[in-house]
Order: C-alpha cells, then sequence, then structure tokens
C-alpha cells in the first residue's frame, strides 16, 4: 500500500480537510478522495513531493453521481 495525502479547499479556499491515505495506487486514492471530499470546492491528492491529481468542484460533482 502507498501511502498519500488528500487536501480539500472549501467555497472560500481554507483547508476543511486534510487527510492521509493508503492505497494500492493511484486511481484507489482518487476513488478514496471522492468518498471524503464533502462540501470540497476543490482536492488535492499527493504521494510524498508528487502530485498525483488535483479534482475541482465540477469533477468531485460528476464523479459523486458516477459513484453513487
Amino acid at each position: 500500500m502507498a501511502k498519500y495525502r488528500l487536501f480539500c479547499l472549501d467555497f472560500e479556499g481554507q483547508i476543511h480537510l486534510a487527510e492521509f491515505l493508503e492505497a494500492a495506487d493511484d486511481q484507489e486514492a482518487i476513488r478514496r478522495a471522492h468518498d471524503l471530499k464533502i462540501n470540497s470546492m476543490k482536492c488535492e491528492i499527493w504521494q510524498g513531493q508528487r502530485l498525483v491529481a488535483t479534482l475541482n468542484a465540477d469533477d468531485l460533482k460528476n464523479q459523486a453521481a458516477t459513484f453513487a
């Protein structure tokens, strides 16, 4: 399992969620981020100093509908 860090911003641009994630790969980390992103405007997933993904509000809404 790889270690990731998730940072999500609220609609005022403030970090409202910072979580450690463990996932088998980048795709699983992204899926897990979608589960945790409540009321986020933007989320970033990092693995060490590597930016894995940036998810904006539209990505988060669309993905939530897919997972529902």
